[in-house]
């Protein structure tokens, strides 16, 4: 089955699409969509393992007050560079208005992906890259194993601009990223039996 792209996302705007332009996107253009070297990116449909890991951190990601958890919004790294983390912990002093719908680098100490099959190859290899060259702090990368999450997690290393490994967690996330964090990482309480 193949499904005909609308008139405005093909062949795109003359010279490419932007950062900026993702504000103005068609009522019809999809919710979710990011913009990594200049292309559009639409995400697949959600898995419940994608939902459950992202309710998980929002329920157990306890931040102090200057920070907040926000979910499925942009960080803004260049003119061609918009993604999508899953989630992000940024200050609380970038959330201007509740029209905010993307992130400096600056403003973001924690980005995570949950690495579906569409996504692998971004969430492995294309976003840590920039989101270490953009100077965000924390990168955590979640896989799934036996219907249960293993989180990867890495610390930018800001002589090089490259994230070092601190871990892989199964079971139970426990580490620091300028507040301790504590996420029991079992989904089974949200799998029926």
């Amino acid at each position: 089955m193949t499904m005909a792209l609308p008139e405005w996302f093909y062949p795109g705007p003359p010279g490419g699409w932007t950062a900026d332009m993702l504000d103005r996107l068609p009522p019809d253009a999809p919710r979710h969509v990011e913009l990594i070297d200049g292309s559009l990116i639409m995400m697949s449909p959600q898995t419940a393992f994608h939902m459950f890991v992202l309710r998980r951190f929002e329920q157990e990601l306890t931040p102090p007050d200057d920070l907040t958890v926000v979910r499925e919004m942009t960080v803004t790294l260049g003119i061609r560079q918009r993604p999508e983390p899953d989630i992000m912990v940024v200050d609380r002093s970038a959330l201007m208005t509740m029209k905010t719908t993307s992130f400096k680098p600056a403003d973001v100490r924690l980005a995570v992906e949950v690495v579906s099959p569409e996504s692998m190859d971004r969430d492995r290899t294309t976003k840590p890259i920039k989101y270490s060259d953009a100077g965000i702090r924390h990168f955590w990368r979640v896989e799934q194993e036996d219907e249960q999450p293993v989180v990867y997690t890495f610390e930018l290393e800001p002589s090089v601009k490259a994230y070092v490994p601190t871990g892989t967690h199964r079971r139970r996330l426990r580490t620091y990223i300028g507040f301790d964090v504590d996420i029991d990482l079992d989904l089974s309480p949200f799998i029926g039996g």
